[in-house]
């Protein structure tokens, strides 16, 4: 969430990045894969080692080498994937996503003290009445800027959406929006300040009901990197759901 970290005037920016090892630990072109390996679990959360592979055009034998070697260097940590519904033979296929310290090493989480210290205190002095306040008034400028990126799109709930994640993309979010059986997905593969919100969920609430306003329906949160998943996942049914008063409901995952 860009805009929390505004808070402190930083922009997210791409520092060292996480398996660049020091000078001659390590040839030059393994951290500059490594580094690839990085930038790809960055923007698409957790992925396994075969995808992996095809994205960077890397033989399997290839890829497990630079992913253990980042597993041994705290970089990345591996879990099964879970699979829905009837599970073939053999156990599932793990899923590599980037570790907290990897992420602070790419730049992303360097405020977060601060950050948390000064929503600690608006609690603290102004109650979680004020802690939401800040946090609407925090998400107004993304959503000036992501509805004026939306005008040419049109009332088509599809549409809105592909321009909806195209938009955040260009904050920073690393978004895609993909049509599913019940409606759409809209998927955020970063977040700045996800420690924040791990403490704060109103910060997770108030941008919930900015995706809500834009494309204009209610929707649901069905996971956050903030509560440990590797992607913010919002489910956009395909049938609006309206109060009495013809305003969209905004459903949000409020569990801590």
């Amino acid at each position: 969430m860009k805009y929390a970290a505004e808070l402190h005037g930083h922009r997210p920016t791409a520092g060292p990045a996480a398996g660049a090892a020091p000078s001659g630990s390590a040839p030059a072109a393994d951290v500059s894969t490594r580094d690839r390996v990085t930038r790809l679990l960055l923007e698409q959360g957790a992925t396994t080692a075969a995808q992996l592979g095809a994205a960077l055009g890397l033989s399997p034998a290839a890829i497990r080498r630079h992913l253990d070697a980042m597993l041994a260097d705290g970089d990345v940590a591996a879990r099964e994937q879970t699979v829905r519904g009837h599970r073939g033979r053999g156990r599932p296929a793990k899923l590599f996503g980037l570790t907290d310290a990897a992420r602070v090493r790419c730049g992303t989480h360097h405020y977060d003290n601060m950050a948390t210290a000064a929503l600690r205190w608006i609690a603290r002095t102004g109650g979680s009445d004020a802690v939401e306040a800040f946090a609407t008034d925090q998400v107004a400028a993304l959503e000036a800027r992501c509805r004026s990126a939306m005008e040419d799109a049109g009332d088509d709930l599809p549409a809105r959406a592909e321009a909806l994640a195209a938009a955040l993309t260009a904050e920073g979010y690393a978004a895609n929006a993909t049509t599913i059986a019940s409606g759409g997905q809209l998927c955020q593969h970063h977040c700045p300040v996800a420690h924040v919100a791990a403490e704060f969920p109103q910060l997770c609430e108030a941008e919930t009901a900015v995706i809500s306003r834009l494309v204009g329906t209610h929707v649901q949160r069905l996971a956050t990197i903030a509560h440990g998943d590797g992607v913010c996942t919002t489910h956009i049914p395909a049938q609006p759901g309206r109060d009495q008063s013809g305003k969209p409901v905004t459903t949000v995952r409020t569990d801590r």
